[in-house]
């Protein structure tokens, strides 16, 4: 980031830790494209150097999109994207070996998001423990257990939860070598590691029936600990998820300090 920074004019008070650390997992590309919407929100906002502000919300705009503030989104799904959103982020909070929750928001997104939950390391990580990811899963599976907790149904808005989860608890047991029944076996290959990272099973029919049925089994497990906190702190669900739909963006800080 600080290479592709280079080119524009920047304060000396950005701390590229940290918005590294918001951006991770993102490819270069992605990150020469949050150095070149920084600089555009600074020019529209009339300044000629770009602050620590402009890199954190250019980072929304490349994984999420702009802002639609003049999109119509009725009430009842006003809520119900409020109430998942909550999900995550209490999910996560409550979380032992969660990153902790940086910002929730339920303005609508150009890319299709109606909301989402952001969640920041406080330090950089290379490495990740099966407990955490496992807490990932945990926390990719809230927002559709708190669909289901406070409107008794539920709604597609989880699907790249769903995605993202299923993906993240295949390659636990697959490349990870976290299942008690294959061991330290690698059951997959990453091919075209730079290029979108597809995947391919290097196991028998036989085996690759065994895979899913461990990776429904964690997902399903994952979704009944998500159901049992979010349950757990019931009155806290319901005291952000309204005061998420009222304001519409909520920072992380104001989660742990309202004792979730």
């Amino acid at each position: 980031m600080r290479l592709h920074a280079k080119k524009i004019k920047h304060s000396p008070d950005i701390d590229f830790n940290v918005v590294a650390r918001a951006a991770a997992g993102s490819s270069g590309a992605d990150l020469a494209n949050i150095i070149n919407e920084g600089a555009l929100l600074a020019v529209r906002d009339g300044r000629h150097t770009v602050i620590q502000r402009d890199l954190e919300e250019a980072i929304e705009i490349v994984i999420a999109g702009e802002q639609k503030k003049g999109a119509v989104i009725s009430p009842k799904e006003k809520l119900i994207v409020s109430y998942h959103e909550i999900g995550h982020a209490l999910v996560a909070a409550k979380s032992k070996n969660s990153a902790p929750v940086h910002k929730i928001t339920i303005i609508p997104r150009t890319k299709g998001a109606l909301g989402y939950t952001m969640q920041v390391e406080e330090d950089e990580q290379n490495l990740l423990s099966k407990d955490e990811l496992y807490s990932r899963i945990v926390t990719y599976t809230a927002g559709r257990a708190a669909e289901e907790l406070i409107f008794h149904n539920y709604t597609s808005g989880a699907s790249n939860d769903i995605e993202q989860a299923t993906k993240l608890a295949r390659a636990m047991i697959t490349r990870f070598g976290m299942s008690d029944t294959f061991d330290m076996t690698a059951l997959e290959t990453v091919t075209n590691q730079y290029l979108g990272g597809d995947t391919s099973l290097a196991c028998s029919s036989e085996t690759a029936a065994k895979v899913d049925e461990e990776v429904i089994a964690l997902i399903r497990r994952a979704h009944q600990d998500a159901l049992q906190i979010l349950k757990d702190n019931m009155p806290k669900l319901h005291e952000l998820a309204k005061y998420l739909y009222e304001k519409e963006t909520i920072t992380g800080c104001l989660l742990y300090t309202s004792d979730a």
